[in-house]
């Protein structure tokens, strides 16, 4: 078997141009001169929830040949990258480490050589490139397996980059990676992204990881010289795992014994399993150094997306809030501009024998809170985040048992009953929904009433909002409940009741029910005659 599809020589990776949207195809070489250029707009063949993975790839790719090389800025040709890519693999200067498919017994990318230089014992076969990615369907309903046919060597790489870099235990013998906490958890991602394109990045988090190199390798105990930087490169037998302690701090690992070999449709993989995992890091519970994982102060652990991925709760949190160390991508430096900025959080929701979807948020960064990031003083923006999240909430509890009460006949009940609470559940959801939306960059949002010269007038605005919002939904909900006459008029006239009364209380928001006394003291007023 010779050595097959180079991504050192030969133009595998497709993308388009940031120009005039052209689509090329180029060697890994010429494509990162490209991303330092800023040229690239985007991947035409990256599937959404392969995004992440890819970027980090690239970004640990580069930082970890510009520190071999003694380079801060990343190369200008692509010569001088493709000798700073050849000298991260001196054991291979053939290339063997960056092709997609070599003999077994050498490494090939992402792909560890067999110590037994055979893969006839491996009896899992797989066809295409998407029944290789880590993605698990629910009986080929939320996305079709396998149906990727007709593919390029491009497809079966960014497949293999996302499995051996972003999946976790799904059965015996498949283990998953040491970037995340625990088997069933993911690998979400959260970081800053500078007015460009995908370049402006790149080259942004290549420079942040160069700068923290000597951090990370303290605080994780990693080797600051002479680490395993690319572990694909070391044989793997499936029974031994290789000490945490003897990476490099930008390790790009894998975590499944795969080769991709010839087949007479093409490409195809063939994969068995592993009695340990790749990385002995099972302890560590995530916290690797991943410049994009945020960490979980108070309980030592890399952070775990649910199936709400990053909704405004956790999203504000991740931003403004003490509960999690935000990852070395997410600080926000002089250099990144004073315009355009946006936090962008990433991630695939996993679970035992499931994949819960894939969430990507990105969040605006408005002026005054950049220069808040940057001198690190973010308590009071965390204050007023608090403050809005708790509002939301409270505006919702009021319309949940508006809803609940019209659900119920309008019977005054203290405890409703298990109908009538599913269905306020499900009528209320829009609300939450649309304030997610809209909590940091919308109308009345956070960015605004932090930019406002009166923030008060801002909140109060969007008091009044949230307040029309829910009785929209609840007259909206009017046709779901009772028909009958008697039942119909009682239960609509005690749900508003209830609504009324909760925006009026002052144990909701006070602010809102001062508005609403002043103005009925006002109108009161205008009809006594002098």
């Amino acid at each position: 078997m010779t050595l097959r599809y180079s991504l050192l020589d030969e133009p595998l990776i497709g993308a388009r141009l940031a120009a005039d949207g052209s689509r090329v195809h180029l060697s890994l070489p010429a494509l990162l001169v490209a991303l330092a250029d800023d040229r690239i707009r985007d991947f035409p063949a990256l599937r959404p929830h392969q995004r992440h993975p890819w970027h980090a790839f690239l970004v640990q790719l580069a930082a970890m040949a510009l520190h071999q090389a003694g380079q801060t800025a990343p190369f200008t040709d692509e010569a001088a990258w493709k000798a700073a890519l050849l000298a991260l693999t001196p054991d291979d200067l053939d290339g063997a480490a960056w092709c997609v498919i070599t003999p077994p017994e050498r490494p090939a990318l992402m792909q560890a050589p067999v110590p037994e230089g055979t893969l006839k014992a491996w009896k899992n076969q797989i066809n295409a490139p998407d029944e290789l990615d880590m993605l698990v369907t629910s009986k080929n309903h939320d996305l079709k397996a396998a149906r990727m046919r007709r593919c390029t060597p491009e497809d079966w790489l960014l497949a293999l980059i996302s499995l051996q870099t972003q999946e976790g235990f799904l059965g015996a013998g498949n283990y998953g990676i040491s970037r995340m906490n625990g088997g069933f958890a993911s690998r979400p991602a959260l970081g800053a992204v500078p007015l460009g394109g995908w370049g402006k990045r790149w080259a942004r988090d290549v420079r942040r990881l160069l700068s923290c190199r000597a951090e990370i390798a303290q605080d994780m105990a990693l080797c600051e010289q002479g680490g395993i930087g690319l572990v694909w490169l070391r044989s793997w037998n499936g029974t031994d795992s290789l000490a945490f302690a003897a990476l490099d701090p930008f390790y790009i690992e894998i975590c499944r014994r795969i080769r991709l070999v010839e087949s007479p449709n093409g490409i195809a993989a063939v994969a068995t399993g592993s009695k340990a995992p790749r990385i002995e890091a099972k302890s560590r519970n995530g916290v690797t150094g991943d410049a994009w994982m945020p960490i979980e102060i108070g309980a030592g652990k890399a952070l775990t997306i649910t199936g709400k991925g990053f909704d405004y709760k956790l999203s504000s949190e991740l931003l403004f809030g003490q509960k999690f160390r935000s990852p070395i991508a997410q600080e926000l430096i002089a250099e990144d501009g004073a315009q355009g900025i946006v936090m962008l959080a990433r991630g695939v929701t996993r679970g035992q024998g499931k994949t819960e979807g894939y969430h990507e948020r990105r969040i605006p960064i408005s002026p005054k809170i950049r220069a808040f990031m940057i001198q690190k003083k973010t308590d009071g923006v965390a204050k007023i985040a608090e403050e809005r999240v708790s509002d939301i909430s409270k505006i919702r509890g009021v319309l949940w048992t508006a809803l609940a009460t019209l659900f119920e006949n309008g019977e005054p009940k203290d405890k409703f009953g298990d109908s009538a609470k599913d269905k306020a559940n499900l009528f209320a959801k829009p609300f939450e929904h649309f304030e997610d939306s809209r909590f940091f960059d919308g109308p009345l949002g956070l960015n605004e009433e932090v930019e406002s010269e009166q923030p008060e007038d801002v909140r109060l605005r969007w008091y009044l909002d949230m307040a029309e919002r829910a009785k929209a939904i609840l007259i909206d909900a009017f046709d779901s409940g009772p028909r009958s006459g008697e039942q119909r008029y009682r239960a609509r006239a005690a749900a508003l009741s209830r609504l009324h009364g909760g925006l009026l209380s002052d144990k909701t928001l006070p602010t809102l029910a001062h508005y609403y006394k002043v103005q009925k003291d006002a109108k009161e007023t205008s009809y006594v005659q002098p």
